[in-house]
């Protein structure tokens, strides 16, 4: 999707907004003072607040799901469990750089939002196919398909659960350097959790049947 500068302005005051006062909650009137702009100018690129949501929304996740197949292009030679924690990197890297639309979209998933659920779930069954493909292919042979289900529900748990319950985090990530700080420190921990299932995949197995 083309960049327009006024365009990425709009979305920028509007993805804050939403993340503060919810989609209801935010006017057009309200986004068009907070990016500095005239209400026309946001009705003409995006026709209402509707058209706006939308257009954000296809935006996130058009780039998201090119960074991903970007990651996992470049990661093609790699062994499966290296080309699994390039993947996880660039997943929370992500979200973590949009950090305001990313928890206003998944808070509104978490209540299964129909009008950003409708906008989203051909983005969200790609996404779900790149995560599941990635991390089965390092759990062949090591894990029971019965249980491979259960360990993918942790895995995608963990990469939206700081989006989920940001409340938690909010005095942790506070500033440019924090959120470099915080991706940094939530991949190494997940890529540990993987670790750990891959060198015991076995006792993992155990674990779940009892």
């Amino acid at each position: 999707m083309k960049q327009n500068p006024s365009k990425q302005k709009v979305m920028k005051a509007a993805s804050s907004l939403f993340f503060l006062k919810g989609f209801h909650g935010t006017s057009v009137r309200d986004i068009a003072q907070k990016a500095n702009m005239n209400v026309s100018s946001i009705n003409y690129y995006f026709k209402s607040k509707q058209g706006l949501l939308e257009y954000t929304v296809t935006a996130y996740y058009e780039a998201y799901l090119k960074a991903l197949e970007k990651t996992l292009n470049e990661t093609e030679t790699l062994a499966p469990i290296e080309r699994l924690h390039a993947l996880i990197s660039t997943i929370i890297h992500y979200k973590q750089s949009n950090y305001q639309l990313t928890c206003f979209i998944q808070r509104e998933l978490s209540l299964d939002s129909v009008f950003v659920r409708e906008m989203a779930v051909t983005y969200l069954a790609k996404e779900n196919y790149i995560i599941r493909e990635t991390f089965y292919n390092v759990l062949e042979g090591r894990v029971k398909i019965d249980f491979k289900n259960y360990l993918l529900i942790q895995l995608k748990g963990m990469l939206v659960t700081p989006y989920i319950l940001h409340n938690d985090w909010k005095d942790q990530v506070i500033g440019e350097y924090s959120h470099q700080l915080f991706v940094k420190r939530y991949v190494r921990v997940i890529q540990q959790w993987l670790d750990f299932i891959i060198l015991n995949g076995m006792q993992t197995e155990k674990m779940l049947a009892q």
